[in-house]
């Protein structure tokens, strides 16, 4: 028997909110005064039994999860036009039927513009995921962003390769993933200006509030791009949790504050590591990087 506290639900007798269930009867009793309230409840489990997951997925009668990376997101049907449903051989007369409405299925598939614009929206997005290594769960929420601008007409007058750039970049900045925007665009056919103004129009008008970035998803990137051993990036870590709790970073580029992190738990440990090297791992200039080292090593006072 298996204890559960239901928040709708009470006992009529008593009034208790300890309701017990009991798998074996299908009944649901009262844990105070002893009331059955329901009987003959349904179970809602398989009937058959799997002891390995090889045999849960064989024995398993449903389809795939949907998907909203996947245009139709995955609730398509397939007219197979060779043997029916007892695996039989079809006759001639039946084959070409079958290749009949095989066609017009396929046709009618892409037919309105909107299946055609997310046809062509969820390839861009599948290959750009492909290129930055991205997982699937942020791929999913870049597909749903975009929907929703769809929803919202934002596609009107703007390229689709824009849109999709700009909601993979909102996914990532979402979900916290340590992706720039020169990341986004550099594997985009679409330049910066733009991916950025659809960015901020995403925003926007789907009202979401952006978490801000944090320097530290940046260290081991930049860190690994640069030969730094782990030595130097624990030391790099601990400077820059200093840095936050005195509010050093907000309102600065991460990728700026971080390498200068780096930079400094470098020279504090005696690794030769150039600022070159090290700017060029993390795609800023020698100046923000100098800059940044200037005013962190002012005030946190690591002279």
């Amino acid at each position: 028997m298996q204890k559960l506290q239901m928040k709708n639900d009470e006992c009529p007798q008593c009034g208790s909110l300890h309701l017990v269930t009991d798998g074996i009867n299908g009944e649901v009793v009262c844990s105070q005064c002893g009331l059955v309230i329901i009987e003959n409840t349904l179970d809602r489990a398989p009937e058959w039994r799997a002891y390995t997951l090889e045999e849960r997925r064989s024995k398993s009668r449903t389809g795939a999860p949907i998907r909203y990376s996947n245009f139709d997101k995955g609730l398509h049907t397939t007219i197979h036009c060779f043997r029916d449903a007892s695996g039989n051989s079809l006759s001639a007369k039946a084959k070409r039927r079958a290749w009949r409405l095989r066609k017009w299925q396929n046709s009618t598939r892409v037919r309105d513009s909107r299946n055609r614009n997310l046809m062509q929206a969820m390839n861009e997005l599948q290959m750009l995921s492909e290129k930055l290594h991205v997982s699937s769960s942020i791929k999913e929420l870049a597909a749903v962003i975009y929907r929703k601008a769809l929803d919202e007409d934002l596609s009107r007058g703007r390229t689709i390769a824009g849109i999709i750039a700009a909601a993979l970049y909102v996914a990532c900045r979402f979900t916290e993933t340590p992706k720039t925007l020169n990341d986004i665009v550099r594997v985009s056919s679409r330049s910066r200006g733009e991916v950025s103004r659809v960015y901020r129009l995403l925003v926007r008008t789907l009202k979401i509030e952006m978490p801000s970035h944090d320097p530290l998803n940046y260290v081991s990137r930049i860190a690994a791009k640069a030969n730094i051993p782990g030595e130097v990036q624990g030391v790099a870590v601990k400077i820059l949790r200093k840095a936050k709790r005195k509010r050093l970073t907000m309102g600065k580029d991460p990728l700026g504050v971080a390498s200068a992190v780096l930079y400094i738990a470098c020279h504090k440990e005696g690794e030769n590591v150039t600022q070159k090297e090290i700017s060029e791992a993390a795609g800023v200039t020698e100046v923000t990087l100098r800059n940044r080292k200037k005013e962190l090593i002012e005030k946190l006072d690591l002279l």
